[in-house]
């Protein structure tokens, strides 16, 4: 029952507006018509079907569009070398894409749309927390199997039994870098600038203070922002006003890179602090030299000299003309997952595949071995890294 009434939640949600992305892999091709507006079969696929059909939902354009971007070229490549190694079990891969321009509605039709029309048997996505919340329901009630590579708020798989991901959560991080604050930078006054439009950071911000409250820190400030806003000056005056030694922003890029600049122009010279959000190269170009000394969490570092990763890193320049980003690594390693998966399955079915991506254990990705644990969250040690001059330079691991 739940799946036909997913079904026709996906007649009604399909009236949104989509772009569909091609792609080498994305073989699908024309115009993606309206839903029927009655229930159809969503899954499995037609019995004469030769290929792996894997569906894929990203910010492909908007504000966080590098996000999707990176992620999509990651996917793109793994799926590359696996079907140019011969596929799965004598079958290609088959990648439909839909961009959902960072908005959740668009990312949940999508999604609803590439389980009643496209057929697919999988789906890679998003890199948003709030867009994967989006989207985890309809594949729950389809029993379609979701891999969010990098959506670290912990609500995102706790919506159902079939939504993975293969990163960290932000429990997880928001810790990691309180400890760094504490610990390595022997900090104790901290202020934090939030986004309330996010989960991402609104959690991040809420696991940062409980754990730099219980090594004994103080938060001296909070005030927050709304995604999108550009004028900053006000809030930054405010946190300015109670003097912390650090400011912990887990924000997204964009907003991040004026945030800072503006931090700057108002005299406050503590270093930023924040999480995976920060990785692109869009954000040098907002923040330039303001952002120097600041630190952020994140899943790897290109500078790790894993045999594997050199070799990811390598292919994925010669493809696409720059080096890669975490958010590419996660979308390779998600990828590679669940092919690994399928390979596993008894079948293609949802209910196999979704048994066999839940028992992934020590998976050798680029981004450290995954193993994912029984609420379907992997578990894996995060990179801080500081700001120089618009690169990246390691400081330290921590481990969960």
């Amino acid at each position: 029952m739940k799946r036909l009434i997913g079904l026709a939640a996906a007649a009604l949600a399909l009236c949104a507006c989509e772009k569909k992305t091609t792609s080498p892999e994305n073989t699908t091709g024309a115009t993606p018509q309206p839903a029927a507006t009655t229930a159809a079969p969503a899954n499995p696929a037609p019995s004469s079907d030769d290929v792996w059909r894997v569906g894929e939902v990203g910010s492909l354009s908007g504000q966080q569009a590098t996000f999707g971007q990176s992620t999509h070229h990651g996917i793109e490549l793994a799926m590359k070398e696996i079907n140019d190694a011969g596929g799965v079990k004598g079958k290609k891969f088959k990648l439909t894409t839909y961009d959902d321009q960072g908005k959740p509605d668009e990312a949940a039709s999508a999604t609803l749309r590439l389980i009643s029309q496209d057929h697919v048997q999988v789906v890679l996505g998003e890199v948003a927390s709030t867009n994967s919340k989006a989207m985890a329901p309809p594949c729950q009630n389809n029993k379609v199997p979701m891999i969010s590579p990098s959506s670290t708020n912990p609500e995102v798989t706790a919506i159902g039994d079939y939504i993975f991901r293969v990163c960290f959560i932000d429990p997880f991080q928001g810790t990691v870098m309180a400890k760094f604050a504490h610990d390595n930078l022997k900090l104790n006054k901290v202020a934090i600038l939030k986004d309330v439009r996010s989960d991402y950071s609104m959690g991040l911000s809420k696991y940062f203070t409980e754990t730099f409250t219980k090594l004994g820190g103080t938060i001296v400030k909070e005030a927050s922002y709304s995604q999108g806003d550009m004028d900053f000056k006000a809030q930054l005056t405010e946190l300015k006003s109670a003097q912390p030694q650090a400011i912990y922003l887990p924000g997204y890029y964009n907003d991040v890179g004026l945030i800072v600049s503006q931090a700057r122009d108002l005299g406050i010279t503590a270093p930023f602090m924040g999480g995976d959000g920060w990785d692109s190269s869009k954000l040098y170009e907002l923040g330039g030299k303001s952002l120097n000394g600041s630190y952020f969490s994140n899943h790897s570092t290109n500078q790790d000299p894993n045999p594997k990763l050199q070799k990811f890193i390598a292919d994925y320049k010669a493809a696409y003309g720059e080096p890669p980003d975490a958010l590419a690594a996660l979308g390779y390693d998600a990828m590679r997952v669940a092919a690994d998966a399928f390979a596993r399955a008894k079948s293609g079915a949802g209910p196999d595949v979704r048994e066999a991506i839940a028992g992934t254990k020590d998976f050798d990705g680029v981004t450290g071995k995954i193993t994912l644990d029984k609420d379907r969250n992997a578990v894996k040690p995060a990179v801080v890294l500081e700001l120089q001059d618009g690169k990246q330079v390691y400081q330290t691991t921590i481990a969960p």
